[in-house]
């Protein structure tokens, strides 16, 4: 039985609408950087005119850097992740901006003050173009976060690796201010550890997905709790334990606090089980006890953190936090001024302490907006990873943005007493080229991971249906046109056409 032709606009209504191209917003970003680059500018010219009274060649230098710095990262964002994030990379360009501006003021300071010593502020800007360097190898090496799963396991040992090579060498080479995290090579030096916390941040998401229902199910239950068998865990526990180890060996008590809560809250993202943050929070609480019984630099930090007045003038006492609260009380709600503060009389003020020297010249509204900005560049970063379609995206995204927010939190907790103080840096503020250059290979990760969320998905090509036995084919009528009619009449019977 013949069927009739079916109609387009039949076809049409069965249709699948192709996904709607969401706006790439690079002009977004780029009038974002604008406005950061105007905000930079001014707190130049503030410091200069307030501390020198007069503007300097300094301020047009230091400005222009920064222009060009982040004007081309600007373009590889454009051009290797057009659908990134619009504001993460605007919020990095104004921490960054503001760190470079108190690395300045506080080297005028300084120098005021008739010490000798050598400014921070230009190397701060070279760290920066490095860093840029490598943003823009993982923009442009990396096209899919996906291809980093192919490396997990391998990427794990770098990061152990990376974290026990300052352990085993000798504290000549591996020893600043008591703690043994750095490799210190002629010209330079670096901190492994900033590196191996995103290596090991990568493991930790592909292993996690890998064994998440294993996570979630499988095992014996004891006291209530389901938990994976050991052969399953053991990976995980043997890379937290060595990491953890190794740190508290190295007596780089804040990285260890850091590594400890990105991989419980790594593992809560995974398994969505809130039995693993009670037991991790428990664990850490008995390890907690453990250290301060054990370790005598501990013991010194927990009292530094209950009364710094009552250590303020012991070796390693209290003296730093207590300078550092006494110019956050100094700052007051609005601060000093930028270029007015004394921020130079607390030890390493353009490193841990840059956020105190921050909250004396901007007062609380100013640090409270920076410490806001922190926030806002976490939370586009957790939603990029909502949005990613793959599950090892979305635990690697959370886990980067949370790292930003843990850190911030370490260090700025120290600082205002809120916490025992360790010795972590500020995320682009403070001085420094391992953080600033592990910090920004965070950042092009989480703009990987953002591009990847909001590219439009290209849609599936339609899979061909099985197809019916030739008994059962539809009859379908053709007709032929005038001329192979009278072809077909002209040909012999039999024969082939003439």
């Amino acid at each position: 039985m013949s069927q009739p032709p079916a109609t387009p606009g039949a076809a049409a209504q069965y249709t699948t609408n192709p996904p709607r191209e969401l706006p790439k917003r690079r002009g977004t970003e780029l009038v974002m950087l604008a406005l950061s680059a105007l905000i930079v500018t001014s707190a130049f010219v503030l410091v200069q005119a307030n501390q020198e009274q007069e503007l300097s060649w300094s301020v047009v230098w230091y400005g222009l850097a920064y222009l060009s710095i982040f004007g081309v990262a600007h373009l590889a964002v454009r051009r290797w992740a057009p659908y990134a994030d619009p504001l993460i990379l605007p919020c990095v360009a104004l921490l960054n901006g503001l760190g470079l501006v108190m690395i300045h003021r506080i080297d005028l300071a300084e120098a005021a003050g008739g010490e000798d010593v050598t400014a921070s502020a230009p190397r701060q800007v070279l760290f920066t173009v490095v860093a840029l360097a490598f943003f823009l190898g993982v923009l442009i090496v990396i096209s899919d976060h996906r291809t980093l799963t192919r490396y997990a396991y391998i990427l794990g040992l770098v990061g152990i690796v990376a974290l026990a090579l300052p352990a085993v060498l000798p504290s000549s080479i591996s020893e600043v201010n008591g703690a043994k995290v750095w490799l210190k090579l002629p010209g330079f030096s670096i901190q492994p550890g900033e590196f191996a916390k995103i290596a090991l941040m990568i493991f930790f998401a592909s292993f996690l997905v890998a064994k998440r229902d294993l996570f979630m199910s499988a095992g014996k239950r004891v006291l209530g709790v389901e938990l994976p068998r050991a052969r399953d865990l053991g990976p995980i526990i043997i890379a937290a334990l060595a990491c953890l180890g190794i740190l508290v060996f190295e007596k780089d008590l804040g990285t260890a606090l850091l590594f400890f809560g990105i991989v419980l809250v790594m593992l809560y993202v995974a398994t969505e089980r809130i039995i693993w943050v009670v037991l991790g929070l428990s664990m850490f609480s008995v390890g907690g006890i453990i250290a301060y019984t054990l370790f005598t630099h501990v013991q010194q930090r927990v009292a530094n953190w209950i009364d710094p007045l009552a250590t303020y003038d012991d070796a390693g006492g209290g003296y730093q936090i207590a300078q550092g609260l006494f110019g956050l009380g100094t700052g007051g709600f609005l601060g000093t001024g930028l270029g007015l503060g004394r921020p130079d009389t607390v030890p390493e003020a353009h490193t841990d302490f840059i956020s105190a020297a921050l909250g004396e010249e901007l007062g609380f509204a100013g640090l409270a907006a920076i410490l806001l900005l922190y926030m806002l560049l976490a939370l586009r970063g957790m939603r990029s990873a909502l949005a990613v379609r793959d599950t090892f995206g979305k635990l690697l995204g959370g886990g980067l943005s949370f790292a930003i927010i843990m850190q911030v939190f370490v260090i700025v907790g120290g600082v205002t007493k809120l916490i025992p103080m360790t010795g972590v840096t500020t995320p682009f503020l403070s001085a420094g080229g391992s953080s600033l250059l592990a910090n920004y290979i965070l950042v092009a990760l989480l703009l990987r991971i953002s591009d990847a969320a909001r590219r439009p998905q290209q849609p599936a090509k339609p899979k061909p249906g099985p197809k019916a036995p030739l008994a059962e084919a539809h009859t379908v009528m053709v007709q032929r046109s005038q001329a192979e009619a009278g072809l077909a009449a002209h040909q012999p019977e039999g024969g082939n056409p003439p």
